[in-house]
């Protein structure tokens, strides 16, 4: 399957920019998974989408500042570093640029408090950095780092929640969790009234949400490995729900690619509480064993996640959806629009 079948022209001026003022004033597109029909809405209008006894499973990774802007200890060179993954041990994966520059041995100043020695290169541009400091890291980044939005947002984030979920709570993340960012506590509250059930799971977004494909053939590409965690609580408000035939209700992809792979991981049987690296791929031709509906922003051509909820609700489907989408001007990706694909 080549990745050019999830080609489309996208507008550069429909890449949203900055968040609206209200968290809920989002557009909101319903897609029918079945037959393809399509309806328009505001966000606060989910609740009216939403069923008594569905289950909505959001994601509570929480942003850290994870852009650092240092200098080359040798040559006094601008450096920047994105964190991706903690290893331990004051060890971190992340991204570098200028990578042709910024080798193994390297070493980068990040002001009076913080530097850090390129250990390995990876694979994928990736580096593995040893920091050293004095005081507490996590301090030292809140204080020196930046929140790390998406290269194509070039408008500074003034209020730095914005790019995190109002249930944000396990810290790890390199890039937010999109699709949530538009509930507030307020409306989440209006869904559980309804008598929806709300249950959480930790992915920490790391290189996988980076990584631009580089490849002509779908199936060629590799996902990069990220963390998560799901819960005893959640796996039993899981099992509850599907003894029950109710609708399980994935906010985002992240969540989305979480309880597939816990879905995976006990095809056939009750699951059960689990921690782990997934780097499971979606994409047409897949069976989803758990999620029954997505909640989802709109995505970039020829992206992972345009593959992800094509293989939900059918490329043809995805692509209609995303034309109409771009006829009436809905804004894209991370402070963009919503779809509700069910």
């Amino acid at each position: 399957m080549n990745v050019d079948l999830y080609d489309f022209n996208l507008p550069e001026e429909l890449i949203a920019q900055t968040p609206l003022l209200e968290r809920t004033a989002s557009r909101l597109l319903t897609l029918d998974k079945k037959d393809g029909k399509i309806a328009h809405h505001t966000f606060k209008d989910i609740v009216d989408q939403l069923q008594s006894g569905d289950t909505l499973v959001l994601n509570d990774t929480r942003v850290i500042p994870a852009r650092l802007f240092g200098t080359k200890e040798d040559t006094g060179a601008k450096a920047e570093v994105l964190l991706l993954k903690n290893l331990g041990e004051d060890r971190w994966e992340a991204l570098v640029k200028p990578g042709k520059k910024l080798k193994s041995g390297s070493v980068i100043i990040f002001g009076d408090e913080l530097r850090a020695v390129i250990e390995e290169e990876g694979d994928m541009g990736e580096r593995v950095l040893r920091f050293s400091y004095n005081g507490i890291f996590q301090e030292i980044l809140d204080r020196l780092g930046q929140m790390p939005l998406p290269p194509y947002i070039k408008e500074k984030l003034n209020d730095k929640e914005r790019y995190q979920t109002v249930y944000s709570r396990h810290e790890g993340s390199a890039a937010a969790p999109t699709a949530g960012l538009h509930f507030t506590k307020e409306l989440l509250e209006e869904i559980r009234n309804k008598g929806v059930t709300i249950a959480y799971l930790t992915l920490h977004v790391g290189l996988g949400t980076f990584r631009p494909m580089s490849v002509e053939r779908v199936e060629d590409h590799v996902m990069h490995a990220e963390y998560y965690s799901v819960s005893e609580e959640t796996v039993d408000i899981l099992n509850k729900a599907r003894d029950r035939g109710g609708r399980i209700i994935a906010v985002g992809t992240t969540s989305c690619r979480t309880l597939e792979t816990v879905g995976n991981r006990f095809k056939g049987g009750s699951l059960e509480p689990c921690s782990g690296w997934t780097d499971i791929f979606m994409y047409p031709g897949y069976e989803f064993t758990v999620v029954d509906a997505l909640i989802t922003n709109f995505h970039l051509p020829k992206s992972t996640l345009v593959m992800l909820v094509s293989a939900l609700a059918g490329r043809e489907h995805i692509l209609h959806a995303y034309e109409e989408a771009i006829k009436e001007k809905y804004r894209f990706f991370s402070f963009g629009d919503a779809m509700f694909i069910y």
